[in-house]
Order: structure tokens, then C-alpha cells, then sequence
């Protein structure tokens, strides 16, 4: 499998109260590539933002089934994989939000 780029491997933050919560104690929630590893993930965060990556948490996380207006069609919300970083300390991320 060719090597991901770091542009690739992380995709987005994910903004929520209990992520703003983490941000103070140095941690950063991001959704990323479904195959991206630990490592690779490390290595992207530090290549993107300058900092140093203490540790890496990852978690998949399912899509819910939803019903829609329509008929008794059944459907899922998106799957997605997650990855908490916790960075060294003195360094910090700028995320606006």
C-alpha cells in the first residue's frame, strides 16, 4: 500500500465540548484516514503543526442507523476513524474554531 501523505491522514478536528475540555490538558481530537497507524498519524501531527507527540489514542467508531422521512427507508450515519494526540509539554496547537 503506497505511504499516505500527512495531508491525508488527518482530515479534520473535531470541535466538541469535551474536545475543547482536552485541548487545555494538551490533548487534540482529530478524524482521520480509516487506515492510517499510530505511528503514521504521529508522524503526520508533528510534519503539520511543528510539535512534539507525547502519545496517540485511536478509536473507530461506527455509524448510527437512522431512519429517514421517507418510507421506512433505513440508512447510517457516516463511520469514522477518530485519534486523540496528547502533545509534549510547552507545545500547543492553534485550532479556530
Amino acid at each position: 500500500m503506497p505511504r499516505l501523505a500527512p495531508e491525508d491522514i488527518i482530515l479534520r478536528p473535531i470541535l466538541s465540548e469535551k474536545s475543547w475540555r482536552e485541548m487545555e490538558q494538551g490533548k487534540y481530537t482529530f478524524e482521520v484516514h480509516p487506515d492510517a497507524t499510530k505511528p503514521e498519524i504521529r508522524q503526520a501531527v508533528e510534519e503539520l503543526f511543528k510539535v512534539k507527540v507525547e502519545k496517540v489514542w485511536t478509536m473507530y467508531r461506527r455509524g448510527k442507523p437512522r431512519r429517514t422521512r421517507l418510507d421506512r427507508r433505513h440508512g447510517r450515519t457516516k463511520s469514522e476513524k477518530r485519534a486523540i494526540v496528547k502533545l509534549a509539554p510547552g507545545h500547543k496547537i492553534e485550532i479556530v474554531g
